[in-house]
């Protein structure tokens, strides 16, 4: 079963089983490690360059790259609001947070419906324009430092924003795989966004042990 898991709780559970019984394999950004009764795959959220495998538990890679604190850029949409940041490690050192209303989906025809229409497809392009003017402003002076992206909220609020402006084009090429899906992009959602930033993905396997062939089949 696969969850994240936040990096001082991956700590907690892993450092005691180092040197113990097992086999640790590191490759293509993932730690395997194979106990007695489980095998365990953990993928940090800013990846994992070291690459060997060892005949025992050896977790000190890991670690190290679950301890390493990153700059990183977080952007969060949703139509309704938006929240931009810059983080260092889990600090918050730059960011901005706004809202405009969308009015909800219209469930009636006609005529009014599409007047309806229009006028949400306006609400919600001047709440793109908007987003992408703050994230221009707070993002392009850190633009040289930041290492990774995070983007949230609304995937297709996300992408209209990212297209909305050729300045926010490196945001894309620097966003990390996992989408944060918060309800609501306020101050309070970017405030708490570094546990599930720099939580890494756990995943645990059973092992079960083959039984021993049958010595009597056959015979």
């Amino acid at each position: 079963m696969a969850r994240f898991v936040g990096r001082e709780n991956v700590r907690k559970r892993l450092a005691p089983l180092e040197g113990e019984q097992g086999r640790t394999s590191y490759a293509n950004g993932v730690v395997r490690i194979e106990l007695p009764g489980e095998a365990i795959v953990v993928r940090p959220p800013f990846g994992l360059a070291h690459e060997h495998e060892y005949e025992t538990v050896r977790l000190a890679p890991l670690l190290e790259a679950l301890t390493a604190d990153h700059i990183v850029a977080a952007l969060l949409v949703r139509l309704g609001g938006y929240a931009v940041g810059v983080f260092d490690g889990e600090r918050l050192l730059a960011s901005k947070v706004g809202s405009r209303f969308v009015k909800s989906r219209h469930k009636k025809g006609g005529s009014s419906a599409n007047r309806f229409r229009r006028r949400r497809e306006q609400q919600a392009r001047a709440l793109i324009e908007e987003a992408a003017e703050v994230a221009v402003r707070v993002l392009e002076p850190w633009r040289g430092r930041v290492e990774f992206v995070a983007l949230g909220g609304d995937r297709g609020a996300i992408s209209e924003v990212l297209a909305a402006s050729p300045q926010l084009g490196w945001l894309a090429k620097r966003a990390i795989p996992r989408f944060f899906t918060v309800p609501e992009p306020r101050q309070r959602e970017l405030e708490h966004l570094p546990y599930d930033l720099y939580s890494a993905k756990f995943t645990t396997e059973p092992k079960h042990d083959r039984p021993a062939p049958d010595s009597r089949q056959g015979s």
